[in-house]
């Protein structure tokens, strides 16, 4: 099984389209736990040491290997290259279910 996570707050521009991708490239995936966490508070920040919104967990480790920040805080993520595309976030689960 491969736990697949979006956490988000509403209002960052790019949670709705992550949310979008990941659904679209799951799809057709068996062997997949998806699960949306809206994170609503500092607090909330804190407990699961937010990256920013959105971000995309795959087993609990960060799509992008960005690392627990000291200070997690409620904050939208910028990501350079991109949101990662549908076909980026299916390849990457679909080599953790061959590899199991």
């Amino acid at each position: 099984m491969v736990r697949v996570e979006v956490q988000y707050f509403r209002g960052c521009p790019n949670s709705d389209e992550m949310i979008r991708q990941v659904k679209e490239a799951i799809k057709d995936l068996d062997g997949v736990e998806y699960n949306e966490v809206l994170i609503e508070t500092e607090e909330l920040a804190r407990k699961y040491g937010f990256r920013g919104s959105p971000t995309l967990l795959i087993n609990g480790k960060d799509f992008e290997g960005m690392p627990i920040p000291p200070l997690a805080s409620l904050s939208c993520r910028v990501y350079i290259k991109g949101l990662p595309t549908i076909e980026q976030i299916r390849e990457k689960i679909s080599s953790i279910l061959e590899n199991k």
